[in-house]
This record gives structure tokens, C-alpha cells and sequence, in this order.
């Protein structure tokens, strides 16, 4: 497995082999909404960097799940619509939300490394 980055907004993101990128929410991200009971994955469309891609709704709240690069959305975790659960049982691994091809490959690097993200984590939660 490569490297993960890390949005701000709690997005993971994996560069797979084929130039793709694999995109999810955190342990974090997951562990604050509590028990997901439905996503709504994004179209297999374009999407511009920030724009809200998917939805995650947990017994607590709904959430956005937004584009983190510019890019071309390929594919689906369809296993996602019948069990929403794997996001809370498996965030970096079988619970992942959409894979797209971005459309500058280099910006992924721009993004927060895992010790970065443990710092905006930790940071947020000492507030």
C-alpha cells in the first residue's frame, strides 16, 4: 500500500497503481459521525477541487464528502448502498467511497502527509 494523504476535511486518499486515486473518509471522520446507516456516492462525472462529491449519513448527522483534487470520478464502492457500515468497520480498507483520475497527478503530494494530519487532529481535538 503507498502513502496516504490527508484533507483537511478528513478525507484519506491512496494513488493506486494506474494512476488513480482511491478516496475515503478517516477513522476520525467516521468515529465523529458515529454509525453510518447511508452514503450517497457521487456521479461518474467530473468534479472541481472542494465540491461536495458523496454523503455520508450516520445516527447523528449527515456529512459531505468533497472532491479533494480536481478530477474525473471512475468508479464506485457500490458495496457502500447495501452496506454503509463498512465505513465504520473498515475506513482505509473495504469502506472506501469513489476512486478518480485527477486531473493534475502532482497535486496529490501537496497534500497533508499522515503526520500533518496527526497533528490537525490532535490540534483539534486539544479545542
Amino acid at each position: 500500500m503507498s502513502e496516504l494523504r490527508f484533507t483537511e476535511d478528513h478525507e484519506w486518499l491512496r494513488a493506486e497503481a494506474d494512476g488513480s486515486v482511491t478516496v475515503g473518509i478517516t477513522a476520525f471522520a467516521q468515529n465523529a459521525l458515529g454509525d453510518v446507516v447511508f452514503v450517497q456516492l457521487p456521479e461518474l462525472q467530473a468534479y472541481d477541487k472542494g465540491a461536495e462529491a458523496a454523503t455520508v449519513e450516520s445516527v447523528k448527522a449527515a456529512s459531505g464528502v468533497y472532491m479533494p483534487l480536481d478530477g474525473e470520478v471512475l468508479e464506485l464502492n457500490a458495496k457502500l448502498e447495501d452496506s454503509p457500515e463498512l465505513v465504520n468497520e473498515d475506513p482505509l480498507g473495504e469502506g472506501w467511497f469513489f476512486r478518480f483520475k485527477p486531473a493534475d497527478p502532482e497535486a496529490l503530494g501537496k497534500l497533508l502527509t499522515q503526520d500533518a494530519y496527526d497533528r490537525l487532529i490532535k490540534a483539534q481535538d486539544d479545542n
